[in-house]
């Protein structure tokens, strides 16, 4: 099982960070490096407790879907996707917001095992455990320059 956490820490109210980071339309925005679609379940707005959600998007130069469900959600504090269908044999995703001073703290919790056995290990030491945290990292920055942007 891999894991990755990261911080980051933005100057705006938890609730629009919360928001911010729960909605659809910001996630495609956020991810068009990849051409991220959503093409079922939510695939627009915010998603909410129970509400599923399929992306199609282009990463390693092929087209893959993943499909999540919002399997916990304390609003504004908390909320958990898990992968249903898709490539990983595991993949659960918590996103936890703390905030102090003004400031908000966005902590993303991500865990998930690779098929494929030694293979599917292999491509996770190389490549795709530094691929998912950039990946992760470019939508928060999104996510930080818009929520900055306007509690400005």
């Amino acid at each position: 099982m891999t894991t990755i956490h990261l911080i980051t820490k933005i100057k705006a109210p938890i609730q629009t960070v919360f928001d911010l980071s729960r909605n659809i339309d910001i996630h495609k925005l956020s991810t068009a490096k990849s051409n991220e679609k959503a093409i079922a379940g939510v695939t627009g707005g915010m998603i909410n407790l129970n509400e599923t959600v399929t992306f199609k998007g282009k990463h390693f130069g092929i087209y893959l879907k993943h499909q999540s469900k919002i399997t916990e959600m304390e609003n504004p504090d908390y909320f958990v996707d898990e992968m249903i269908k898709g490539y990983f044999k595991f993949f659960r995703h918590e996103h936890s917001f703390v905030s102090q001073n003004g400031t908000t703290a966005m902590i993303d919790f991500l865990q998930y095992e690779t098929p494929l056995g030694i293979f599917g290990t292999l491509f996770d030491k190389l490549i795709l455990k530094k691929h998912l945290t950039s990946f992760i990292e470019e939508r928060n920055e999104f996510i930080k320059n818009l929520a900055e942007k306007n509690n400005c």
